[in-house]
């Protein structure tokens, strides 16, 4: 499947989603999961957080394309979206060395 590229506006939804320590930290603890990603009661458990902050924090990474959702049986699997991550970094660095001596280009 291709996914579209992403507009300004998406990118700075995505980026401000993960602009929250709580959000950030979900998102990292799901990334660490993989692939196979994590249910949603393992992952309140990990964090440590209230079930109400934990719905609201993982209900604005969902709406924000960051993870997905997914029923498996009676569980609720939350998983990173790599895809979308990708290409937030790929649209961050769009503008990279259109300036000549670009530091990430340059330093190896």
């Amino acid at each position: 499947m291709v996914t579209p590229k992403l507009d300004e506006e998406t990118v700075a939804r995505m980026l401000a989603a993960l602009g929250s320590i709580a959000r950030l930290r979900m998102y990292k603890a799901l990334v660490r999961a993989g692939r196979a990603g994590m249910n949603v009661s393992d992952l309140q458990r990990e964090l440590g957080m209230p079930a109400s902050t934990h719905t609201h924090h993982l209900s604005t990474l969902v709406a924000a394309g960051l993870i997905a959702q997914e029923r498996r049986g009676r569980e609720l699997i939350c998983t990173t979206r790599y895809d979308q991550i990708d290409q937030v970094s790929s649209y961050l660095m769009a503008e990279c060395c259109r300036n000549e001596g670009c530091a990430p280009c340059t330093s190896s």
